[in-house]
């Protein structure tokens, strides 16, 4: 049963702000081990800044700055136009964000210097830069799967070109986008089943801890400590706990757990850590791109 139009609203933005929670709880531990993190925090479980970054309480990286990104070039536009989206992302790079990936600065620089949407297809880029931000694409495309697969590939191609990327972007904006639409914990697990039965190194039935950059080591977590946990600050915790890419694990883990979870879940202490405006930014965004989507506006194929 499809659930009511406030609730949609509400887990869409969940989804988002789980982004922004995941990245700002995870930044502190990235690149950790998770004997470093047991050794300085026991539990790392509070939004704290700090990490390598020497971030402020409730600041957020790359992860929620380039779903932002996206996010605002739908809404300029009205529409989907990958030109403003790598414009946006270009505007960012040049305010020298606290963070950028080296993947992510090069499909830039590629686009600052040929005008090119789409990076060649490239055995190195199988990393998880293009699934972090995956939000906007899976609230702006809810209720057209179509669409969904075709602008998560397309955004993902100005940095990340990739199979495995490919695979990963579109089954984490599925499972987002089922999940906002009520389905429960069982949904979910067929997806991942789908995309382990296609690209079976994604299986993650015997999880080995392992929690870098690599897009199979960031699902292989998310996955894990989705299907093993019972909240969302428990699946959150656990991810960001495992160290390595901990800012992204935590960002893709909180976009999936916010839309499952909901808004009530999303802890009032992390929330109240998150800076203001970025928070501001977020929950009117995700109402915005959900009226645009073809859920609120069935003629709408672009």
């Amino acid at each position: 049963m499809k659930p009511e139009r406030n609730d949609i609203y509400a887990r869409a933005q969940a989804a988002f702000l789980g982004v922004a929670l995941g990245d700002a709880l995870g930044a502190t531990t990235e690149f950790m081990t998770p004997g470093e993190i047991k050794s300085r925090y026991r539990v790392h479980r509070k939004i704290i800044g700090g990490g390598w970054l020497g971030l402020k309480a409730g600041q957020v990286t790359d992860d929620t700055e380039m779903s932002l990104a996206i996010a605002e070039a739908i809404i300029q536009q009205q529409e989907w136009d990958l030109k403003q989206i790598a414009e946006n992302f270009l505007a960012w790079m040049r305010s020298r964000p606290v963070d950028i990936g080296s993947t992510v600065r090069k499909g830039i620089r590629s686009y600052m210097t040929y005008g090119t949407l789409e990076v060649p297809d490239n055995e190195w880029d199988a990393g998880n830069g293009a699934v972090m931000r995956m939000a906007p694409v899976a609230l702006y495309t809810l209720g057209n799967p179509n669409l969904l697969r075709r602008y998560a590939i397309q955004q993902a191609h100005l940095t990340h070109h990739h199979r495995l990327s490919d695979a990963a972007c579109i089954c984490v904006g599925r499972m987002t986008q089922a999940a906002i639409l009520g389905a429960d914990r069982f949904d979910l697990h067929a997806m991942t089943r789908e995309l382990t039965l296609e690209f079976p190194t994604f299986k993650f039935n015997r999880y080995k801890g392992l929690a870098s950059g690599y897009v199979v080591d960031t699902l292989q977590t998310v996955f894990h400590y989705l299907f093993s946990t019972a909240s969302f600050e428990e699946c959150l915790t656990g991810i960001v706990n495992q160290g390595g890419d901990a800012d992204t694990t935590g960002a893709i883990g909180g976009m999936i757990a916010g839309a499952f979870y909901g808004t009530e879940a999303l802890p009032k202490k992390w929330l109240k850590k998150l800076n203001p405006a970025t928070r501001a930014d977020i929950e009117t965004k995700a109402k915005e791109l959900v009226r645009l989507s073809p859920l609120e506006q069935p003629g709408r194929r672009s």
